[in-house]
């Protein structure tokens, strides 16, 4: 993973922004932001967004859902992307969200995992690299307000990796999650899920939670 993870840095010094490089080709990325338009991206209401394209990024703050979704749905894959925060800035990935309609009383957010992004420097359950409030950062890798970040999020059947940066920061194994509001040590959480049930195939959502933030170079490398 850690030679992989070399060459797709590599790959993307080389490629211009939105752009797959001839290597990433090879390896089977796929590009799903082309950098110009929203095509392939609608709300998680399944609408089309009200915020347009901004130098060459996305942006879900006041596009009118709660998340911008990806059109697909997908299951074992790498996610790779670059995000930028604003000040106090509060936002995520989500991952393998399904269905997109909300359980009463619930937001669709329920309906998936999220990697969170917010303006701290902390390493908590919803601090930048948590899988939000279930999972904790080893570290907060986040660079500082205003810099672009370098996210890759694997998912492979019941495991979950997340690297910022570079480095290896989140893990879960979604098998050891088997009761609803509790982490496998026995401490609660906000989800009446239990994780190991969980749909393992999805929606890929970027948040709009009230802030600013910008996602570009948003490339999958499907595993099935």
């Amino acid at each position: 993973m850690i030679l992989f993870m070399a060459g797709c840095w590599s790959a993307q010094a080389q490629a211009g922004d939105n752009q797959l490089t001839d290597a990433e080709k090879r390896d089977g990325w796929i590009l799903l932001f082309d950098g110009q338009s929203l095509t392939g991206w609608q709300t998680s209401s399944e609408q089309p967004s009200q915020r347009p394209v901004e130098d060459g990024a996305l942006n879900p703050h006041k596009s009118g859902g709660y998340m911008l979704i990806h059109e697909k749905t997908w299951g074992n894959f790498q996610l790779a992307l670059d995000f930028k925060i604003s000040e106090k800035c509060n936002s995520g990935i989500f991952i393998r969200t399904f269905p997109l309609k909300p359980r009463p009383g619930k937001d669709v957010g329920f309906n998936g995992l999220e990697i969170a992004i917010d303006d701290t420097t902390t390493a908590g359950y919803h601090d930048t690299g948590a899988i939000y409030d279930l999972v904790k950062p080893t570290r907060n890798a986040m660079k500082r307000q205003g810099e672009w970040n370098h996210i890759v999020v694997t998912c492979r059947d019941n495991l979950i990796e997340i690297e910022l940066n570079g480095e290896k920061t989140t893990r879960m194994d979604l098998d050891q999650w088997t009761t609803p509001n509790r982490r496998p040590d026995g401490s609660e959480h906000k989800f009446d899920i239990a994780y190991k049930n969980h749909p393992r195939k999805g929606y890929i959502g970027l948040q709009d939670h009230g802030s600013n933030c910008w996602y570009k170079n948003i490339k999958l490398r499907p595993l099935d």
